[in-house]
């Protein structure tokens, strides 16, 4: 058995829209991220809001491509991983870099994979270390939250958990 070992490869840089076409913005300030309308003004200040996709490399392939999420804010650099909290797996932002290197496991991981056949230019991205837990967003109140979501089938088509880069 061949063990997972994720080595940086490239490097895109763009926003990420959820299907009402908001962009995700992280507030590291209030520990959270989500998907807002922004205005041009706020999207050219581009706090919060510009992502960098870090594709990596890996021994397999099967899961999808293996990517991590960075984003700036201010002068800071912050990285997208999951966290167990009271039992539930929770999305954070931690100040800090991505890895170039990954020996094994991790938890900054997620698997890109096409969000439906047709449908090419629109993406779901599956939790590495959970199979069947993808990034979607959960409305709360006003806030439509960054979340992980359990999809009990592989081809469920879920439209939380669609995401335009």
């Amino acid at each position: 058995l061949e063990c997972d070992a994720f080595c940086k490869e490239k490097i895109l840089h763009g926003v990420l829209r959820n299907v009402n076409s908001q962009l995700l913005v992280v507030r590291p300030d209030l520990n959270m991220a989500a998907f807002e309308d922004v205005t041009d003004q706020e999207m050219k200040a581009g706090h919060g809001m510009r992502f960098n996709i870090h594709y990596y490399k890996t021994t397999t392939t099967s899961a999808g491509m293996p990517v991590a999420f960075s984003v700036q804010v201010e002068d800071k650099s912050y990285y997208m991983c999951c966290e167990k909290e009271c039992g539930k797996m929770i999305v954070r932002f931690r100040e800090g870099e991505v890895p170039k290197d990954i020996p094994g496991e991790s938890n900054v991981i997620f698997f890109k994979k096409t969000f439906t056949s047709c449908s090419s230019s629109a993406f779901k991205f599956e939790y590495s270390l959970e199979q069947g837990m993808f990034l979607a967003f959960e409305e709360e109140g006003c806030l439509r939250k960054l979340i992980l979501k359990k999809l009990s089938r592989e081809d469920e088509v879920d439209e939380t958990t669609k995401i335009t880069f």
